[in-house]
């Protein structure tokens, strides 16, 4: 009698014996899923046993029409031998033409390499190798019946992410009939789909370069972008291999530039289908990314001429539907890139001998303090210029164009002031002149001013930075705007000068103002106002007596209690609140937590989720087709790591990995750094450490300042009751009623 050890739950249990399990009919040939079968093997009765030896694996296998084996796996032992002896056990001849793949999941094909993944408890099926099944699909694939054809190109499309076969379909020239057939033009539909699919996911195992890509396979897969009413997905598929095209090939990149208009790109923008619109916005910001620099502010000024903003704001930010996480992404990937058109001014030093650079702060003396320009160069004149130039708020009054030697800002500071002198001349001379007016020694330094929050927005936002993988930090705001960036400095400027007043500062007090601004403008980014004017609000709301009010109540928590008592008193109470901090971390991880897998195309969206058994023995994951509503049963989480056998865990931002085993690892990237937290909190407490998180400090500090602040309420003449009150007795009826009349 035959059994197999898994773990679900708090319970180790065993799968029911071969002679209860019955036929296992309802897989294809070539190992395909059968749910049925899932749920009658996943059958389960209590019982208590000694785990096996690490070498040792039980695990279910599958074959169509016949009774599942129920076998122990020696990890030792060649996985060809361990093939025979299955094939062995239903009389099947010719070994070598099987393998076996997993039941469940992605179903990919076992080898020597990814054996070790096996855990207890699997199920198996034997299927036909990858190198049979990729001969066969290739000759199906070029059969005279349509049917048969569009059946080998969806399985197909399956079996293309698996890399054992992959590597076997490339190494036949699959490939290049996969490319002929798309080259032809004669595949419509789902089959064009289908086909396009297997052709993507054979690509991004990387075996065969983006380079051998004919030119009229490109024109083919443009024209599917560029011709109206094709299949929605047609374009997703075409629109997804032009953007794997563009960022993993240098020399397909103008190809495509010239086969692609981005005006066709912005149509795709303006329809209902999100799907398109994400693909459509990746495929440009893949263009954007590619470009030569001295195209990308060619290609910037394009964008502009066809008002993608106003098309993206409109029709996506400003939309009926909710914006996923992948749009979210693209947009943000779409901000940077915009402001990164910035880090050639920022990193440009100011040439004091450049006619058209002297002749740029002339025109800021001339907008500040001349009605019109008088370009005589006597002494009297260079002298009062001087004069005009220090009240500019300018260092170096004799020559200015020294205070724009420092990179980063460099020449972008410079073009700032000339944007709000020009554009916004009322708030330039009143932001001048009030300054330049003032003799009590608080006048805000302007040109300086200029020049740091410059360099201070830079740092905020990143410019110069690529976009990180795993951010959708982006602003509504900015898309609300051609002059986003020229704008959103012109509101901190009328930030930092009054702040500034508000602060009575002299030019001690610089340094300190501008730590005062730059807090001002980190916490209102955080609120994500949609546009400039509610930027602009919340900004002129946050005075420094507020900042001042904010500060004082973040500090409550450290600054209140100092006094020998009440330090005891929170020594008493820190072990109790960490202990319940623990509870909730261990809850959370029990609830457990959806988490993305990053694969080349990001907008495949598939996911797993990992959740801790309520015994808090075992860590449960697998994958999942979709992200799940609600929690998940132990039941489909078909692999698991006992918490014993963790080592260790590395981090990195977002990303960690839990090390177990000599050369295992199970790779996790958060959703939100709260996740992260709670996460890395989780997985110290179950090793043994102590919690470290952002996370665990915040809640420990609210936690203990709330219970302080309980303790040492003024209770006098207030009786506090040993136990709780009663509950009430029932009423005697329920039929309450009001009489309105």
């Amino acid at each position: 009698m035959w059994d197999l050890g898994v773990t679900v739950g708090e319970t180790e249990v065993l799968l029911l014996d071969v002679a209860t399990l019955g036929s296992a009919g309802g897989c294809d040939e070539y190992g395909g899923e059968s749910e049925e079968n899932s749920q009658r093997y996943s059958a389960l009765i209590h019982s208590h046993r000694m785990p096996p030896p690490s070498d040792i694996v039980k695990v279910a296998v599958e074959w169509p029409g016949a009774n599942a084996q129920l076998i122990e796996i020696d990890q030792k032992k060649p996985l060809s031998s361990i093939i025979r002896e299955v094939c062995d056990g239903w009389s099947l001849s010719g070994s070598e033409q099987f393998a076996l793949r997993y039941a469940d999941g992605a179903q990919l094909y076992i080898t020597e390499q990814s054996r070790g993944e096996i855990k207890n408890g699997s199920i198996l099926r034997l299927a036909i190798s990858p190198a049979r099944a990729a001969r066969q699909l290739l000759d199906r694939i070029q059969s005279l019946s349509i049917d048969a054809r569009l059946e080998a190109l969806k399985e197909m499309a399956k079996l293309s992410a698996d890399p054992s076969f992959a590597t076997e379909f490339i190494n036949i020239e699959g490939m290049n009939t996969l490319a002929r057939l798309v080259e032809s033009g004669t595949h419509f539909g789902e089959m064009l789909a289908f086909t396009l699919t297997a052709f993507l996911e054979l690509m991004d195992h990387g075996i065969v370069s983006w380079d051998m890509i004919s030119l009229s396979f490109i024109k083919q897969i443009a024209g599917h972008v560029t011709q109206p009413l094709v299949d929605v997905s047609i374009l997703q598929r075409s629109l997804a291999v032009l953007e794997s095209m563009v960022l993993n090939s240098c020399t397909l990149y103008h190809r495509i530039a010239q086969e692609i208009p981005i005006t066709q790109l912005i149509t795709h923008l303006q329809v209902s289908n999100q799907e398109i619109q994400t693909y459509a916005i990746a495929l440009i910001n893949a263009l954007f990314l590619k470009a030569p620099e001295d195209r990308r502010q060619e290609m910037a000024s394009t964008l502009i001429q066809k008002h993608l903003r106003s098309i993206i704001l409109n029709h996506i930010i400003r939309g009926n539907r909710p914006i996923k996480a992948e749009m979210a992404h693209q947009l943000y990937v779409l901000q940077v890139l915009t402001f990164n058109l910035l880090e050639e001014r920022m990193m440009t030093k100011m040439d004091p001998n450049d006619q058209a650079q002297r002749d740029a702060l002339f025109e800021l003396r001339r907008l500040a303090f001349d009605g019109e320009s008088d370009p005589t160069g006597t002494e009297k004149r260079k002298a009062l210029y001087t004069k005009d130039y220090k009240l500019l708020g300018f260092i170096n009054g004799v020559n200015p164009a020294l205070d724009f030697t420092q990179t980063p800002p460099g020449l972008l500071a410079l073009d700032n002031m000339l944007y709000l002198a020009k554009i916004h001349p009322d708030t330039y001379t009143r932001i001048v002149l009030e300054n330049s007016s003032r003799e009590d020694k608080h006048e805000c330094p302007f040109g300086r001013c200029v020049i740091e929050l410059t360099r201070m927005l830079c740092e905020i936002l990143q410019v110069g930075e690529l976009p990180n993988e795993g951010c959708n930090d982006y602003h509504p705001m900015f898309f609300t705007h051609d002059r986003a960036w020229e704008e959103f400095f012109c509101v901190c400027i009328q930030l930092l000068n009054k702040t500034w007043k508000e602060m009575r500062a002299t030019t001690e007090d610089f340094n300190k103002v501008m730590q005062v601004v730059r807090e001002q403008i980190v916490r209102v980014l955080a609120m994500k106002p949609l546009t400039l004017d509610q930027l602009k609000v919340k900004l002129y709301n946050l005075s420094y007596s507020e900042i001042l009010r904010l500060r004082h109540s973040e500090r409550v928590n450290q600054d209140d209690f100092h006094s020998a008592p009440i330090i005891e008193l929170r020594e008493r109470i820190q072990p109790e609140i960490l202990e319940l901090i623990k509870q909730q971390r261990l809850n959370r991880l029990c609830e457990g937590s959806c988490f993305r897998k990053l694969a080349h195309r990001r907008r495949q969206e598939k996911f797993w989720f990992c959740r801790l058994s309520l015994n808090h023995k075992v860590l449960h994951y697998g994958d999942l087709d979709e992200s799940p509503q609600g929690e998940v049963p132990y039941e489909m989480l078909t692999d698991k790591i006992p918490v014993c056998d963790i080592k260790s865990v590395d981090v990195l931002e977002l990303a960690f990995s839990i090390l177990y085993d000599p050369d295992e690892a199970l790779n996790f990237v958060a959703p939100s750094k709260y996740e992260y937290c709670i996460w890395m909190d989780g997985l110290s407490v179950l090793m043994g450490k102590e919690m470290c998180s952002d996370l665990t400090r915040s809640d420990l500090d609210t936690l203990i300042s709330m219970e302080m602040k309980l303790r040492l309420l003024d209770l006098e003449n207030i009786s506090i009751p040993e136990a709780p009150p009663p509950i009430p007795k029932e009423p005697s009826s329920y039929n309450f009623t009001y009489n309105y009349g």
